[in-house]
């Protein structure tokens, strides 16, 4: 798995905790539908760490919180 699809399945696992759709994330985090929705099938190729942020506020969690699983944990070095 690679960063684009973990970020986007953590937001996908974050919604269905929170039995929240997509709209009302968006709605909640101040980031544009078509934005999340780019993120969540992968045609964003690098969401921003102010985006994530946002996202992360709507969720009403911390960066620590969104990035602390073991999903990112074992993420291999994407530069070698």
């Amino acid at each position: 798995m690679d960063t684009r699809m973990a970020i986007a399945n953590r937001i996908t696992v974050l919604c269905a905790e929170r039995g929240m759709t997509i709209n009302r994330l968006a709605n909640l985090s101040a980031v544009s539908p078509s934005t999340l929705k780019n993120i969540l099938y992968g045609k964003s190729c690098n969401p921003g760490a102010v985006t994530i942020k946002k996202l992360c506020d709507g969720f009403g969690i911390t960066l620590g919180e969104f990035f602390s699983t073991p999903e990112f944990d074992a993420l291999e070095q994407e530069i070698r």
